[in-house]
């Protein structure tokens, strides 16, 4: 696993203990393509300065992708962005009386200057957060990029 000047590669932000189990195959799978990370949960409508402590020391320590889930309104993504120039990949959470799609709709909503990359509603889309956060950082990292070619050839090959 790679570090980067103290800090991690990949942020996890949850905003609720309860959106555990939705993150739950994202570290292996982050493992795999030899990303460091780290999981920290802070709401961004109960604990906002905590959120904005965490994303600074973050972004001070080299994270290059931040990685939110949440549910409901869903504003945990869409604060990130706004308080870092980092990309930010946002996880929709199934919860509430409309299982996720008031958390999709939030999250991929944001306005015009402060953009959140919006994947699928629940686990499948954390695992495709951590694809995507891989890919990101492999343009600048043939190691990392390597390893996620790897992986879609393995997918490829499993699907016949």
């Amino acid at each position: 696993m790679t570090t980067t000047a103290g800090g991690v590669q990949v942020m996890i932000l949850l905003g609720s203990e309860s959106d555990l189990p939705v993150i739950e195959k994202m570290p292996a799978l982050l493992d795999r393509f030899g990303l460091s990370h780290r999981v920290e949960i802070a709401s961004a409508h109960r604990q906002p300065d905590r959120l904005r402590e965490i994303v600074t020391e973050a972004e001070r320590t080299g994270t290059q992708v931040f990685v939110a889930a949440a549910g409901m309104a869903a504003h945990l993504p869409g604060v990130v962005a706004s308080l870092t120039g980092r990309p930010v990949i946002g996880v929709p959470v199934a919860s509430g009386p409309l299982a996720g799609v008031d958390a999709l709709l939030s999250i991929v909503q944001m306005p015009p200057g402060v953009p959140v990359a919006t994947v699928a509603i629940g686990s499948a889309g954390a695992r495709n957060a951590a694809c995507l956060a891989a890919r990101m950082i492999g343009l600048a990292d043939p190691v990392v990029a390597a390893a996620v070619e790897a992986y879609r050839r393995e997918l490829a090959d499993g699907a016949r």
